[in-house]
């Protein structure tokens, strides 16, 4: 009877191992999509989560693909450097890099503050935090910590 229940247990053990982990579909398929297509699908995620109006959505589409061509700009730039040589930057080019991206971050609500409503920039505030909440929790989780308590919004 001890025999058959090890057997057993190494059955199930081997099964679960054999098991292949899944990818998630919905980041491999972004992936496969055109900067264009992307910019249009948030754009429409953005209409129905703010319900933006026509002049909105426009001036949406051109902040969207502004953000697409510097991110795609700075990934090349990532990709360039990672391959070059992997060297630790000094704390004044961490500072300056911190300190624009900061800048950008200010510009990028003082337009969203323009173009949305004062109740569709709330919204819009309070996904922003909450995704950002969520990539934190990710990080932490990946670098084997326990994920710190986190607000609602920051």
């Amino acid at each position: 009877m001890k025999k058959l229940f090890i057997v057993a247990l190494l059955v199930v053990g081997m099964t679960s191992f054999a098991q292949e982990k899944e990818v998630r579909p919905a980041r491999a398929q972004m992936g496969q999509l055109t900067p264009d297509q992307r910019n249009q699908l948030q754009l429409k995620k953005m209409t129905l989560e703010l319900d933006l109006n026509a002049s909105q959505q426009k001036e949406m589409r051109t902040i969207l693909a502004e953000q697409s061509t510097k991110r795609e700009a700075k990934m090349a730039e990532r990709k360039a450097n990672k391959d070059s040589a992997k060297k630790r930057l000094t704390s004044d080019e961490l500072f300056a890099k911190k300190s624009q991206m900061l800048d950008e971050q200010i510009v990028m609500k003082e337009r969203m503050k323009k173009i949305l409503s004062l109740d569709q920039y709330k919204k819009w505030d309070d996904i922003k935090g909450k995704r950002h909440n969520r990539i934190k929790k990710r990080m932490a989780y990946h670098q084997n910590r326990k994920p710190t308590k986190i607000g609602d919004k920051k």
